[in-house]
């Protein structure tokens, strides 16, 4: 199934050196969002409690943390993760129905592989997926419920493509699963996690508000990817990056150079997708329609608070944005990282 398509190109100007401190506006007209945390070491993932606290991890440390009325708490440190590359505590999710099961989802690499865990703060986790291929570089881990009140999982090949089309691995999926792990009714094979394949690294995933599912993906030396998410598809990796003609794959809905992205995570916040750029040192704001439909993106804070990557819209009604430049890639500011709060406007 082809789906409609867009190459952005870069129609922004440069307005700092990354990881500088923000200036009074972004020249499309966003104002420069609060910070809410500063001094961080990687925040991968952001959760938010029904208190309206957020838990968000921290990569490199295993460390889960909480963000209360802008006071940072360690609450605990995952055991068995293993830092290294692109892996350690990533993806953390929050049940649906934590104010009666108290649980907490994190993903994150272990020694021999990626894994999935549940738990109650404060006590042991509980692996609930393990075998899902890991490597110094694309592990994927972004962990959401999605409005089914299914636990949805991004994984990236492991740095073996040929993961991504072999139905027989977790590597290049993206998975849905029950609470406990085994696969969710409804799961387009048999006794399968797998949802959908043919991915190289997706580190985003998010619903609109009719439901529909995108995932941002990064890609190889050419094309990022903006994709819409349907059961059963395979979205062409490695046999594909980015737009093609082969009518097994689904198309993606939008397309950046990997220079201008590198996304990661991603939220749907207020009629828009904002989607994280690593390598583009940005956040992109893509209207979505009534039908799915994507418009024209926006490049927000280009060159301003430097690599991006967790993206979460909160409570408050804002959208919160974590930087990644104490990953090894970046150059830190000396308030890196940090979170930070925005109207999106």
């Amino acid at each position: 199934m082809k789906l409609r398509y867009l190459t952005v190109l870069a129609t922004v100007a440069v307005v700092g050196a990354g990881g500088a401190a923000a200036a009074a506006a972004d020249p499309t007209g966003q104002a420069a969002p609060t910070v809410v945390a500063s001094q961080l070491n990687v925040p991968w993932g952001i959760a938010f409690l029904p208190d309206g606290s957020a838990l968000f991890t921290e990569r490199n440390t295993a460390k889960v943390r909480s963000l209360r009325g802008g006071t940072v708490t360690d609450v605990q440190t995952i055991p068995g993760v293993a830092p290294a590359g692109e892996g350690g505590l990533m993806g953390i999710a929050v049940s649906p129905k934590y104010a009666e099961d108290k649980t907490v989802f994190v993903y994150y690499t272990a020694s021999g592989d990626n894994r999935i865990a549940k738990f109650t703060l404060g006590q042991q986790p509980q692996p609930i997926v393990t075998g899902i291929p890991k490597s110094s570089i694309h592990n994927g881990g972004r962990l959401a419920f999605g409005p089914d009140g299914h636990l949805y999982a991004s994984t990236g090949d492991g740095g073996n493509r040929n993961n991504a089309q072999n139905l027989g691995s977790l590597g290049g999926k993206i998975l849905r699963m029950n609470p406990d792990g085994t696969p969710a009714p409804g799961n387009p094979f048999p006794n399968s996690v797998v949802y959908t394949y043919g991915h190289r690294n997706v580190e985003g995933i998010t619903w609109d508000q009719g439901g529909r599912m995108f995932a941002s993906e990064l890609g190889n030396n050419a094309w990022d990817e903006l994709n819409s998410i349907q059961s059963g598809k395979n979205y062409g990796w490695p046999i594909c990056e980015g737009t093609c003609s082969d009518t097994r794959f689904v198309n993606p809905l939008l397309t950046w150079s990997t220079s201008q992205a590198s996304p990661s995570g991603i939220a749907y916040y207020q009629g828009h997708l904002y989607m994280a750029a690593l390598a583009g040192k940005r956040l992109w704001k893509i209207p979505v329609d009534a039908n799915g439909g994507v418009g024209q993106p926006a490049a927000l804070w280009q060159n301003t608070y430097g690599r991006l990557r967790a993206v979460a819209a909160a409570p408050d009604g804002t959208v919160w944005v974590g930087t990644s430049n104490r990953d090894g890639r970046g150059t830190p500011a000396a308030t890196d990282d940090r979170i930070l709060s925005s109207t999106g406007t």
